[in-house]
This record gives C-alpha cells, structure tokens and sequence, in this order.
C-alpha cells in the first residue's frame, strides 16, 4: 500500500512542479525582467533543498514505476511484489546518496 501512495504523491508533486516551471519559463516572453527576478529567487538554499526533494521524487516514481511494469508483464514479480518494493527503495536510497552530496555542495558553496 505504501508503494501506491507514494506512486501518487511524487506523480501529484511532479506534475505541480512541471506546471510551475512552464508558468516561470513562460514569463520571459511576456516580462525579461521578470523572468530574471523569478530565476533568482530559485537561487537560494531552500530552493536547493527543494531541488533535492523533487529528484527524490522523480526517482521514487521512476524506480517505482518500472516495479510496477514488472508487475503488470511478470508473474514472478506478482508472487514478490514486497521484494521489489524494497529492492525499489535500496535503488533510490543509493541514487539519492550519490546525488544529495554533491548536489547540496553546489547549493551552499556559492
């Protein structure tokens, strides 16, 4: 259950996100200055631990999404569904721990 709930909370905060990046990249046909006024306010470390959130989101839902795949085109995989579950959260835990770091020494070194 845990699976499909956070299947659709990264999917809902994903599409959010995509909605508000059009709108904000939008803006420099309508307002330059605008668009440079929202960009920089993108540049603060907040937005850089959001950053980290939305790719552990997109992560989530990808990793998650193919375990979902492999259910729906496997028989194997129905019969060890909470397996692959775990096995989706090691891959996004190793991914997040590759990224995180590096990501967040970007953020706060400027």
């Amino acid at each position: 259950m845990w699976s499909w709930v956070l299947h659709r909370i990264t999917g809902v905060a994903i599409f959010f996100f995509l909605l508000v990046h059009i709108l904000d990249t939008a803006l420099v046909r309508v307002s330059p200055e605008a668009y440079n006024a929202v960009i920089g306010t993108y540049q603060t470390p907040i937005m850089g631990l959001g950053e980290v959130a939305l790719v552990g989101a997109i992560v989530f839902h990808a990793f998650n999404g193919l375990r979902i795949i492999l259910v729906d085109l496997w028989a194997w995989a129905t019969r060890h569904q909470k397996l692959l579950f775990y096995i989706v959260i090691a891959l996004w835990v190793i991914t997040m721990l590759g990224f995180t770091p590096r990501h967040l020494m970007n953020v706060f070194s400027h």
